[in-house]
């Protein structure tokens, strides 16, 4: 038997970041990996998508290149050069991230692992077979796409985010089933690359956990582009029809497709992870229960990442295995404020906030101000000849009428999630819209956007 003072279960974002944040820490770190290291994130998720919505931009953008006086030939899209540059990308960032744990002395088991009592973790399966004991156990064995019935996944023509991410040429149609974030960014993918897209929802609007007014400007958008969207629809099955399909929803509604994809939520993985004989449980839904500092039932076990019941993000993945390495080390960390975490959405236009929503804000009872302001007069969004969308921020109205703490920042439009920095420090350092409004914002930037819309809740304002 092996004794480490930490053992992680699964190698995707929250149990890496564990695995790193713990060895940095001085201990002696044992991480049971069953696939690939870097995990959904790494291999069929964040990196993988991104690149191919990057392609995508690259080809929407050289397609509209004459607007700038650049004569170009007519763009074509060669999906064998974009899928080695994406294997290429995650092969570099996997070899990096096996370097970086064999340089913090992380031990990698290749295996699936089980939990036993006492923190035992029997690792089997892959390339060998071991059983582990540790002072302390992480679990971060991750997620999966879900299924939808109806729609058999048959991994070619009905397929996950598994399956679309190595398509091999883009098809004439395709239906979207999902108009959650990772919905929004495949239906975004696949119209900018030359497919005609269907976008199914069965909730009243697309992102439903943004602002009402970013799910309309992404709807606009995205209807503009030529793209089909439905919100409130059932989907109810997809059959063969000659060389294509046929997706039915709604009240007996019908589509022709030729790629259906199913992008309805992730379910965590559990299965096969033991906990026979330890007080780890397991919800209805299939989420391992932790407490505010990820702590299961099981003394010194702790569960992070998509496997329980937090937002599905890389990022909050990353904070929970601190988070729980900070708090097995005796260091009673602050829990995290998931009602803050940073949103990113990669579809054109990009999505990002951070905070309370202006409805979000009515139904917990707080006065609001609100100030809005439009990247159509944004000199940078101009030039950049992306000026679709815009800036939104929530703050509480104190007792004499005026703008105080910031509570929501929600922006829609060009390079939205590498702008979010500033709200999110904003919102959660809660500072105040005198605090904000005083600072210096460069200029031309689409940053600059997010401090002309504080400046206006002063009172007080410049271009809005």
């Amino acid at each position: 038997m092996t004794s480490h003072d930490l053992i992680v279960v699964g190698g995707g974002p929250a149990g890496y970041a564990s695995a790193l944040y713990a060895a940095s820490a001085g201990l002696d770190v044992g991480l049971v990996e069953r696939s690939k290291l870097g995990g959904t994130c790494l291999h069929v998720g964040c990196i993988p998508a991104k690149e191919l919505l990057e392609t995508a931009a690259v080809f929407r953008a050289v397609g509209h290149a004459g607007q700038f006086g650049v004569a170009v030939g007519e763009p074509a899209l060669d999906m064998a050069v974009a899928q080695q540059r994406k294997q290429g990308i995650i092969d570099r960032l996997t070899g990096g991230l096996a370097r970086l744990l064999d340089s913090r002395k992380v031990t990698v088991y290749d295996g699936s692992g089980a939990l036993g009592p006492d923190r035992t973790v029997a690792v089997t399966g892959g390339g060998e077979s071991a059983t582990l004991t540790g002072r302390n156990v992480i679990l971060a064995t991750g997620s999966v796409p879900r299924t939808l019935d109806g729609f058999p996944v048959d991994g070619e023509r009905v397929v996950t985010s598994d399956e679309l991410l190595s398509i091999e040429s883009v098809p004439a149609a395709a239906t979207v089933i999902g108009g959650g974030a990772i919905g929004c960014e495949f239906a975004s993918m696949l119209c900018d690359m030359g497919s005609a897209v269907t976008l199914l929802e069965v909730l009243p609007r697309l992102l439903a956990g943004a602002d009402a007014d970013v799910s309309k400007q992404v709807e606009r958008s995205f209807k503009r582009r030529g793209m089909k969207v439905r919100t409130g629809v059932e989907p109810a099955g997809v059959e063969p029809a000659g060389e294509s399909l046929t997706v039915r929803f709604g009240d007996g509604e019908e589509v022709r497709a030729d790629l259906v994809v199913v992008s309805v939520g992730r379910r965590p993985v559990t299965e096969g992870l033991g906990l026979g004989g330890t007080g780890v449980e397991v919800s209805g839904r299939g989420f391992v229960a932790v407490d505010e500092h990820c702590r299961t039932g099981e003394p010194g076990v702790y569960a992070a990442g998509d496997v329980i019941a937090t937002p599905q993000l890389a990022h909050v993945g990353f904070a929970e295995g601190i988070l729980a390495v900070q708090h097995l080390l005796g260091e009673d960390p602050a829990p995290i404020d998931y009602a803050n975490v940073p949103w990113c959405i990669y579809s054109s236009p990009e999505v990002a906030f951070a905070g309370l929503s202006e409805q979000g804000a009515a139904d917990a009872g707080v006065d609001a101000a609100v100030s809005k302001h439009r990247y159509a007069s944004n000199g940078r969004a101009m030039i950049v000849g992306e000026a679709d969308g815009f800036v939104k921020v929530i703050a509480e109205r104190s007792p004499d009428g005026a703008a105080g703490r910031l509570l929501g920042v929600h922006l829609v439009g060009p390079w939205a999630t590498e702008q979010l920095g500033q709200g999110y420090l904003a919102v959660n350092w809660e500072a105040t819209v005198a605090d904000v409004a005083g600072l210096i914002q460069p200029h031309p930037t689409l940053s600059e956007l997010f401090g002309e819309t504080v400046l206006s809740l002063t009172g007080r304002s410049l271009h809005g």
